[in-house]
């Protein structure tokens, strides 16, 4: 738009991941907003996207909904401007979402560097865990805190990482840990070793992930990346599993010079971003690909 302003689009939304529906539209509108600070971009406008039921849902829910993505939309500081609607036999609800970015500071997917630290900002764990509490192996208030905190904002995240000199990041979504970190280190053409004991996880992953539970997007996502993972042997199948959960509203994925790393996370921590770890570092490699280590 100027030398100095141009414009981010993106646009998402999604079933419902749990019952109490204000919380719902709290994710999905965080879960839409998220793509614009994983640029490094400021949201400034919302268009609500609403998939709703002619019957089987109250008017009194949908209205939740609706209120529950409005507060996220505010508190991330956009303007809620309107939206559409259509009538779908499954629910849905998420945003459009514009945003500004300054030109030549921008976090991209591709930027790191051989050498760049690894942070990841939310624990890793949400799509086994609604799975879990499905067939009734996790008790509602477990889960409602894993909710809780995927309506979390990345806002905070996005614009620390900013501060310092990010090389690249996304956000953690429906391809999990493995899909989003693979599409970064394709595109940068590194190799990304991670370290399974330094990732951040909700309390009850690995045990479910112990239990066998995988989610309906599992399969598809093991598939997506499977030719392009690599495990030491000590990392465990359940610890694997860990990169083809899905995630809803996950955290940011940030490439960042070595010598930045510990001031960024210290920072993260300060401002109230305390699951953020350092979990891993981008090298030189023939073949772009992960390299889950242990130990």
């Amino acid at each position: 738009m100027t030398d100095e302003i141009a414009m981010v689009q993106t646009v998402d939304f999604i079933t419902p991941i749990y019952h109490d529906p204000y919380l719902y539209g709290q994710i999905a509108a965080a879960n839409s907003l998220s793509d614009v600070w994983a640029m490094g971009g400021r949201p400034v406008t919302a268009m609500n996207i609403c998939c709703f039921p002619a019957k089987g849902v109250d008017t009194e829910t949908l209205a939740k909904i609706l209120q529950g993505g409005l507060s996220k939309i505010e508190e991330g500081g956009a303007v809620l401007v309107g939206g559409h609607s259509v009538r779908d036999d499954e629910l849905k609800y998420g945003c459009s979402v514009t945003g500004f970015i300054h030109p030549k500071k921008i976090a991209l997917k591709g930027g790191a560097k051989a050498g760049d630290r690894l942070i990841l900002t939310k624990p890793l764990g949400s799509g086994v865990h609604v799975t879990g509490a499905k067939r009734g192996l996790l008790p509602d208030e477990k889960l409602r805190r894993v909710m809780e905190t995927l309506a979390q904002l990345n806002k905070t995240a996005g614009e620390t990482m900013m501060e310092f000199e990010v090389r690249g990041a996304t956000d953690i979504t429906g391809f999990g840990l493995g899909g989003h970190g693979l599409e970064m280190a394709r595109i940068a053409r590194l190799g990304f070793r991670i370290h399974a004991d330094s990732l951040p996880l909700f309390p009850d992953t690995i045990p479910l992930l112990e239990q066998g539970l995988t989610t309906g997007a599992t399969p598809g996502n093991l598939a997506l990346i499977r030719d392009g993972m690599k495990y030491d042997a000590a990392v465990t199948v359940a610890e694997q599993g860990l990169f083809s959960d899905p995630q809803t509203s996950g955290g940011l994925l940030i490439a960042i010079r070595a010598k930045d790393a510990e001031a960024l996370l210290k920072t993260l921590h300060e401002r109230g971003v305390k699951d953020a770890r350092i979990i891993g570092e981008a090298f030189a490699a023939d073949t772009p690909h992960l390299h889950v280590v242990k130990g």
